[in-house]
């Protein structure tokens, strides 16, 4: 066994092989900033629910055209992180 970051890694690239997306890149830490941004802002179970929709999200993005998949999934992250901050702010104000 590895470092959890090179277990992260090799993971990742085993679920690309999988779906057969080699070729993809993968921010882990950004997605795991992200999850971490929903748990925390949120509720814990928001965690994976955001990864699934903002990749979700890059991939329609991505398949339709609209962008290419580097920007495709850097638009996702950053929108749903500026949900997460939105709750966070707006539990702040009440």
């Amino acid at each position: 066994m590895g470092t959890q970051q090179q277990e992260l890694e090799d993971w990742t690239q085993r679920l690309l092989r999988a779906f057969e997306l080699d070729e993809t890149q993968v921010d882990i830490n950004a997605v795991l900033d992200l999850a971490a941004a929903a748990a925390h802002n949120v509720v814990r179970p928001a965690a994976p629910l955001t990864t699934f929709v903002a990749g979700l999200a890059a991939g329609l993005a991505a398949g339709s055209g609209q962008a290419d998949e580097s920007v495709a999934i850097r638009a996702a992250i950053r929108a749903a992180q500026r949900e997460c901050d939105a709750v966070s702010t707006q539990e702040e104000t009440q």
